[in-house]
Formats: structure tokens, sequence, C-alpha cells
């Protein structure tokens, strides 16, 4: 008996120190390597061991605690109130059995009203205002003491620097505010703007991010507040934690209406019912329903409403007994790594899959997981045989957030980037300071199909009528097989893959009546109408051309830049990394990728059957930009501007004889920089080139 009481004891021991270790990694390191599943079954195996054992309970224990310490970088500053966490209910059953409890210690539970939130799944900050001003801002920290990110929080434009903020007139006055007031919200960064971040960072051939929780956390706890600035980052406001003068309501509800009042954002999926009944139908809702919403939420906080009965409840241990965290379903699991395949895209990015032994997530059977790019195998140490962490979030390709080391036998096998590709054999590039490994060969039939799709796009050669599922029948018919074939094609040809393409139509949409008619049937035109389209396109000019090639890092301003300086297809294919060099906005990498493809036997190949066909362009005219204000001045343009788009900025900077360019080097003359920026304004920083805005822009012109 002695020795079962050792052995739970040594337990509870090891339970202690797990769960600090992961409190730590998620709220001190922002770098969690369990999911929030496996961390809740240690806590509750621990409460469940104190339970029995209250006498084993001492201070150290994760249970007498709401967080981990603060990091040293920042000041700390204690919080006015404690800044609690919340108990878990993992289900309907969970939650009714913690209204039970509450009903046994106040007889106003019986009658209280709910409210449902949204656990959103940011980093918990505290704002302070004196006199309606912004003066401080905190990390959560250890729920007594945070740390001070006043400067960086100054950068979210969700946050109010002054409230009341301006209100309109039909919305009436707005509420006294108190002399001292100090709320409590979730910052955050919104999946789709944590999606667009990526994806300008994956362009830019830089390291992306896993998820927008460790995104947020990480931007918040930078030194450089212009780093914080230039991340997409924003809140959500959900409780008073102190304040001194005016009259803060007692209600939850009435709580997130005098909030929106005072100009903070709150949680439109807030709502209140009569009963708990209610509020659990509602939360259950999200859980098939959460991809709907903007930003990552791990569940739904069911709270009673009467903010005095919920104070007068007071706590279990750390956890405030007026509320519960609904959790939603885990998304992550762990499984087996049990192998790596490659995949090769359009434009030749060789990207890594995990072969997983097959493992339910959310109820969907996964077999097979994104590794993003060899850098982060390399970084993570992912090996093949490794237990691994996987998540899936509602229908996105699920990915590997990284290997469970402690789970190794010593068995597992470092994994080796490919040397050639895997579809053609073809050696493959990795160029310095770049993430992707790259196919270099146009001719790789794992790129065939997306490049035919992006050489007759609008922006390339522009050839009308050849959609994606006419390519992807040339494709499969053979009749293609690098995009100079195209322009080989006979009238006869694209009949044959029109009448291909009307059949699939007719086997998926069968029409539902037979209509006679007694008038001939009009001949079907389509196919003359591809032949001259594919004629006309003969006809573009050299950098569409060039566009159509799909070198990597070339884009249309490069492609001008190209087509100007070089006249023809002869000249570029000849030409050295050195005299790339000295075009604005050409750095060692592109200059390296230019002729690296030109120096590839099947893309040679490619050019030769261009030339032959007559699709070989002749040089265009440089466009003088020697007159104009901005004349002998670079432009790159990163975020939205406020009223000029995209093309619009463009066209007035070349208007006016400026010139615009896609990547920031140490010839930029400015940055012009909107909100919602983009990696390029770390690099301008970084290099001292000068950012302005719209205005400032304006004020050069004139």
């Amino acid at each position: 008996m002695q020795n079962m009481a050792d052995k739970l004891l040594t337990r509870y021991e090891e339970l202690k120190a797990q769960i600090s270790f992961h409190n730590y990694r998620y709220h001190v390191l922002d770098a969690p390597i369990i999911s929030d599943l496996e961390y809740d079954r240690l806590l509750n195996e621990l409460k469940k061991i104190e339970a029995d054992h209250p006498d084993w309970i001492t201070s150290d224990s994760p249970t007498q605690r709401a967080g981990a310490r603060p990091a040293d970088r920042f000041e700390k500053i204690r919080h006015p109130a404690a800044i609690l966490s919340l108990a878990n209910a993992f289900g309907a059953d969970d939650a009714r059995a913690w209204l039970e409890r509450v009903k046994k210690l106040d007889d106003r539970v019986e009658k209280a009203k709910f409210i449902v939130e949204p656990k959103i799944d940011g980093l918990s900050v505290v704002l302070h205002y004196r006199d309606g001003i912004f003066v401080q801002g905190a990390t959560r920290g250890d729920g007594e003491v945070g740390e001070d990110i006043t400067s960086n929080l100054r950068t979210i434009r969700a946050i109010p620097l002054k409230i009341p903020v301006a209100r309109n007139k039909e919305l009436g006055p707005s509420p006294l505010v108190p002399r001292n007031l100090v709320v409590r919200g979730e910052a955050f960064i919104p999946i789709k703007e944590f999606d667009e971040l990526n994806k300008k960072l994956e362009e830019a051939g830089e390291k992306t991010y896993l998820n927008p929780r460790n995104t947020a956390a990480g931007s918040l706890r930078q030194l450089d507040p212009q780093l914080t600035a230039s991340r997409p980052l924003t809140l959500l406001v959900y409780q008073v934690v102190y304040s001194e003068g005016g009259q803060v309501p007692t209600s939850q509800w009435e709580l997130l209406e005098y909030l929106k009042a005072l100009g903070f954002p709150v949680a439109d999926a807030a709502k209140r019912f009569n009963d708990l009944e209610s509020a659990i139908a509602y939360t259950e809702t999200w859980n098939e329903g959460r991809d709907k919403l903007t930003y990552e939420a791990d569940g739904m906080v069911i709270k009673i409403d009467d903010l005095n009965l919920a104070a007068d409840l007071g706590f279990v241990g750390k956890d405030p007994r007026g509320a519960i965290a609904f959790k939603f379903p885990a998304r992550e699991v762990t499984t087996t790594l049990t192998g790596i395949e490659v995949e090769v895209g359009r434009t030749g990015v060789l990207t890594p899959k995990a072969v997983l032994d097959a493992v339910e997530i959310n109820g969907v059977i996964v077999k097979s997981a994104t590794l993003h790019n060899f850098d982060f195998i390399a970084e993570k140490d992912i090996r093949v045989g490794d237990r691994v962490l996987v998540k899936r979030a509602g229908e996105v390709i699920p990915y590997v957030i990284g290997p469970v080391v402690d789970a190794r036998t010593g068995k597992e096998k470092t994994y080796k980037p490919p040397t050639k590709c895997p579809a053609c054999g073809q050696a493959v590039e990795h160029l310095e300071g770049e993430v992707a490994w790259y196919c270099v060969n146009a001719a790789c039939p794992a790129q065939l199909l997306r490049n035919v799709e992006h050489f007759v796009s609008r922006g390339a050669m522009d050839i009308e009528g050849l959609g994606t599922e006419l390519v992807k029948i040339l494709v499969e018919s053979s009749l293609v097989s690098d995009v100079a074939d195209l322009f080989a094609l006979t009238i006869k040809d694209l009949a044959v893959i029109n009448e291909e393409l009307n059949k699939k139509r007719r086997e998926k949409n069968p029409p539902k009546t037979a209509v006679k008619t007694a008038a001939k049937k009009a001949p079907d035109k389509r196919p003359e109408k591809l032949f001259n389209a594919i004629l006309e396109a003969k006809n573009r000019p050299l950098h569409r051309l060039i566009i159509g090639l799909g070198i990597h890092g070339v884009g249309e301003v490069m492609a001008k830049d190209l087509s100007a300086t070089f006249g023809s297809l002869d000249k570029l294919a000849d030409t050295t990394v050195d005299d790339l060099m000295s075009i604005e906005g050409v750095g060692p990498n592109i200059a390296e990728s230019i002729v690296d493809w030109f120096a590839t036997p099947s893309n040679k190949k490619l050019l030769g059957k261009l030339k032959k066909v007559g699709v070989w362009p002749t040089v265009e005219q440089k466009v003088s930009q020697s007159s104009g204000k901005l004349s002998g001045l670079t432009f790159v343009v990163t975020g939205t501007l406020p009223t000029l788009s995209r093309d619009g900025v463009k066209e007035f900077i070349e208007s006016n004889g400026g010139k615009v360019i896609d990547s920031v080097s140490k010839k930029t003359s400015y940055l012009v920089l909107g909100e919602n920026p983009g990696s390029k304004l770390e690099k301008a920083q970084s290099l001292g080139v000068k950012v302005i805005d719209e205005a400032e822009l304006r004020k050069l012109a004139v």
C-alpha cells in the first residue's frame, strides 16, 4: 500500500514538473511542443491527484498559479487584479456538472442568465487608461505580473489611444469614462491576414510562420515596435479588470455593450441566453462552424451574466467559478511519420509531404500532411519514424507542427533533401538565403499543366478562350508537351479537344429535356476562334513572353526591365549574373535564377522550338522617363494605400516619370507604405531606405 502511494507521489511530482515546463514553453517562449488537448490531460490528471490528496498541494503546483513567469527582456508590471485562466469543459455533460456545482453555492444561480463568447487563441493583454488616455499595456504573464509592451500595443490600430472614440450621432452620447480604467482583451492575427502574410514571406523567399497564435505572441514581444507594426495584429476586449470613477455595468452582456460604446472592439459572436441548455446548444453550433470565425478559436466561454454573482462565487484554486471554457474537439494529434515524399509545383518548387500512420483529426482520417519546406524539416529536426504532432483546421491541408522528441527510440532516420527532381531527374537548385528548392526544367512533367496555364494567362501571353479545362485536355492527350507546342496546333486538333470538352460538360450536366427543332444547328466556331487567338499571341511583346516562361523571381516589372535592357531572348540567354545585377531590383539570387534557367538544356530546347514556330518578339522601345517630378526615382509599394489601388499608384508614379519595382534594395529611392505592410518594410528599414506614405508621395510629384 505504501509502495502504491510512493508511486503516485512520484507521478504527482513528475506532472508538476512537466506542466510547469509546458507552461514555460507556451507563455514565456511562445513555442509549445504539445497540443492543448495533451496539456489539458496532464492538468486534469494533476487535479484529480490533488483532489484525492489535498495535503500534497504546495505553492509551486501549476494549479496554484495562472501561468508562467514573464520573460526578462521587458519591464515588469503588476496587474491591479489577478488575470486568471478558466477551468475546461470537454462537452455538454461537463458544462452541466459545472452548473450543478455552483448552484449548491448560491441559490441565485438557479435564475442566472449566461453569456457565450469565443475563446480566441491569441495573446491575453491588459490595457491601462488614465482619464481616457491609453498609458500602459502588458501581457498576462503569470497572472499577477506581466511584461510592459506598451509601445508594441500602440501599433495595433484596433486599440483606441483615447476613449471615448468618435461616435455617430445616432448612437447617442458616450458613457462616462472612468478616471482609471483597466481592460483585458485578446490580441491575435486574423486567419486571412495570417495567410496573406505567409504568402508574402514565401514569395520573398523568407521563412513562413506556423500558426497565428505564435505569430501574434512573437510579434507583440518584439523589442522594436516597428517590427510589431508590420504585422496585421488586432484584438477583441471582453473584461474590465479595474475601474475608478464612472459607472461600469454589473452584467457581462451590458459590459460588452459598454466596452463597444467606449470604442473597444468586442466579439460579434457573443450572445446572451436565459438558461444553460440554450447556451450549450449555441456553443455546439460553433464546433462545426468555427471556420466561419475570422480568427482561430479553441472553444467558447460560458459565463454567468451577473458579474456580482460571478464574483461572489469565488474561485477554485485559481479558476473563477463564474465561467467555464467549453473546448472544441482537438484539431491536433500525434502519430508516426513513416516516410517523406516530394511533390513538384508549377514554379518548380519542391514541397516535402509527410506520409503518416492513419489518424483521425476532428472526424477526418488523415494519412498525409505538409512539411512546409526542407528548411522546416531541418530546423525542427523531423526524422522518418518520429512521433509527430499534426494539426488540421477546417478544410485546410493537415500539416506537421514538429516531432515529439521524448518519444524517440533511436531508430529514427535523419532526412536529406533530394538532389534531383523526383519527376524529371534534373538536378535541383537551392539559392542561398531562400527556403525553397527548385526544379528549373520547364519541360518537367510535374510542372507542365500549371506551366501551360500560366503561359496562356492574361498577364502573360493572354490566349483568350484557352482555359483550365482545355489546357488539361491538351496535356492529357499529349498534343502539348511544352508551351511551344501550342503554336503547332491545327484547327483540326482544336476541334477534337473542343468536342472532348463538350462531351465532359454534357456528362457532368446532362440536359433535362431534349429540345427538337427543325433549324439547322449552328457550327461551333470555338476551334477557329482559338486558332486565331493562338496566332495573335505570336505578336505579344517580349516582356509578356518572358513572364510566360515562368522564370523564378521574374514578375511583370522585372520582365519589362529585362526586355528593355536586352532587347531579345538571344541576348538575355547570353547574359551573366554581374550584368543582371546592374539592373535596379535584381539581386544575386534572382540573377542566378535567370542565368540557370537559360542554361538548362531542356529550356534551351524550348526556346529553339518557340523560335522555330515564330514566337520570337522584337525589342520593345524604352519609355522615356526623363520628364516629371519623380524622374530618376525608384519606388517599392507595400500594404494598402488610402485612395490608390496597386495599379493606381503604379500609374501615378510612372506618369510622373518615376519607376516602380518589386523588391527593395539599396538603390531604392522610397518605400511607399500602406496598411498591413509585408516584409518589405523590415528590409527597407534595415537598408536605410526612406519610408513615405501616400500623402508624402503626392507631395513629391507636385
